[in-house]
């Protein structure tokens, strides 16, 4: 080997037994280890640029940076341990040169990886390595795979263990929670199984099976499966046949002729449809993907929904029919009376029970035309679609029971794109039915302590139309102020024509407002009278005692 080459290899080492001992003295102290992962490290790329490391300063003459990544590195962060290259860069000339670089890397690395020198978690059974060089203008890759047998067989024969002990064998036995990210990632492993839906789904299954009965393991299950199932897709799919396109939102473009094996697609197919219950969208992004590789079971999908709902329901009164993939419902009332509004009520609440995405679109075809007396909400068919059912008092309680059933934290109806008119599932149900009943005023509370104030707008003008269908009263502040509380604070605007003169109901606004943090307090006191300085000057105006409850109010408020 050349002296030069000896020089790369001891740059690179330097930092990576660094590293490495690091790793030891951490891992070492690791004792609730789970038994399916054999090791930590499993991959190192080397690279060699010849731009010049930032803290060399200029006028000294350079020789490249050397860049050495110990996890694969995403693609918008670069946290590669950087040194500077040596003089003796300018012997590394030819393409002969670099693989033996590459070579006595391989060889070096192996040496270590076979060894016994570091803590026995340290490596995985296997570790990929990637040398990449900038050679007259272009970069060069060398890849190899390194593969410790006995690691290899012990990690085999674990996996069979477990499967027997902990997925096969009958409840009470269930695996450790920390075992279920290292299965999941063993399923999707082609040195551990054909990835198949034959030989993945039955143990897929198995543990969703024996997690049935437990919602928060049932859920953990599924988060790592997902995970496990979206890295198998973007490495064997995505990345091998299409571009990644999009700088917010990823996207995929078709960029070679080429077409997966009829059972990887089948495959791919499947992980889209396992996903989909926790990422609806990934689904359906999945599925069009596939589509376009040719699968025909994708494009039924997408055409007709999944097999998990229930398609379609008729009566003499209406028609309904739904798509969980693309995420829509369609209502047809066909005689506009109560009943045809109850039906198709019962229908949307039976989906959402059965699993459907709370975040759905609705095409309606009716004769009604209603919307609720509120600046700011979309008119979409969904909107129309609620109001119509607002018109009827009979259908109040059966609009609560889908209300509880479709709110949900940190979701979004897909009536409108992504915008100041998203309203969360729920939202047109809850309005109406506080605007024309007092009896749901705690279903609006519940509304309002759930709606993400941060990414949704469309509740900061719902205070004004709720005063202007009730006279605030005593038992109506707790109400009001837990509306202003859920306004976006980046929207805050005063209630318009609204004064509060009464000295029950300042006493009223006080009281509830004692408990509350003082941001809330600001928070609610802008919106009813305006900023410090307004209300300074109503205070002038005043006598006692209102005049002390307003300075009282006034103690609690910074301006916005």
């Amino acid at each position: 080997m050349s002296q030069c080459i000896e020089q790369f290899l001891a740059d690179v080492w330097q930092q990576l037994e660094r590293f490495y001992q690091r790793e030891n003295d951490r891992i070492s102290k690791i004792k609730d280890w789970s038994r399916l992962q054999i090791g930590v490290n499993h991959y190192v790329k080397v690279k060699w640029t010849p731009e010049k490391l930032n803290k060399i300063q200029w006028g000294i003459p350079h020789y490249g940076t050397i860049s050495i990544d110990t996890y694969e590195p995403f693609s918008w962060h670069d946290d590669a341990y950087k040194v500077a290259a040596g003089d003796y860069m300018q012997e590394i000339t030819d393409i002969n040169q670099i693989e033996e670089v590459f070579s006595a890397l391989c060889a070096k690395m192996d040496t270590v990886f076979q060894s016994d020198i570091y803590h026995a978690k340290l490596f995985d059974y296997r570790l990929q390595l990637i040398l990449e060089f900038e050679h007259e203008g272009r970069e060069i890759c060398y890849q190899k795979e390194l593969l410790n047998n006995d690691k290899f067989t012990l990690a085999k024969q674990t996996l069979a263990t477990f499967i027997d002990t902990k997925v096969m064998a009958d409840l009470p036995v269930c695996p450790a929670k920390k075992d279920g990210f290292f299965f999941a990632r063993c399923l999707v492993n082609p040195h551990f199984f054909h990835q198949s839906v034959a030989v993945i789904e039955p143990l897929v299954q198995r543990l969703s099976e024996k997690y049935s009965g437990n919602k928060e393991r049932l859920n953990k299950w599924i988060y790592d499966y997902t995970l496990a199932f979206k890295a198998w897709a973007e490495e064997y799919i995505l990345s091998v046949y299409f571009e990644e396109t999009g700088q917010y939102e990823t996207k995929w473009i078709l960029n070679s002729k080429a077409r997966p094996k009829q059972q990887e697609l089948e495959f791919f197919v499947y992980i889209a449809l396992q996903i989909g219950s926790k990422e609806p969208d990934t689904r359906k992004q999945y599925l069009e993907l596939a589509q376009q590789l040719g699968s025909q079971e994708a494009e039924d999908y997408l055409q007709n929904g999944s097999n998990h709902f229930e398609h379609s329901r008729k009566s003499a009164r209406f028609q309904g029919a739904a798509n969980d993939i693309r995420k829509f419902i369609s209502i047809h009332i066909i005689v506009e009376e109560e009943e045809a509004y109850r039906e198709a009520l019962n229908y949307i609440i039976d989906l959402l029970q059965a699993g459907f995405v709370k975040g759905y679109s609705l095409q309606l075809k009716s004769q009604e035309e209603n919307y609720l007396p509120i600046q700011g909400l979309a008119k979409t068919e969904l909107h129309q679609f609620f109001a119509n059912c607002l018109a009827y008092p009979n259908l109040f309680p059966l609009i609560a029971d889908y209300a509880k059933v479709a709110m949900e934290e940190y979701a979004w109806y897909e009536d409108v794109e992504p915008s100041e008119l998203s309203a969360m599932p729920g939202t047109y149900a809850v309005f109406g039915l506080g605007l024309y009943s007092d009896a749901y005023f705690p279903l609006v509370q519940s509304y309002m302590s759930l709606v993400d104030s941060e990414h949704q707008l469309v509740q900061n003008n719902y205070a004004e139309a709720f005063l202007n269908m009730h006279d605030l009263s005593v038992e109506r502040m707790p109400v009001l102020i837990d509306i202003l509380l859920s306004a976006n604070e980046g929207e805050l605007e005063q209630l318009k024509g609204f004064h509060i003169d009464e000295l029950e109901l300042l006493a009223e606004l006080i009281h509830q407002l004692e408990n509350k943090e003082d941001y809330q307090r600001s928070y609610v006191l802008y919106q009813i009278f305006g900023s410090m300085e307004d209300l300074a000057q109503r205070i002038e105006k005043e006598l006692a005692p209102i005049q002390e409850m307003l300075e009282k109010l006034l103690g609690w408020m910074e301006d916005y």
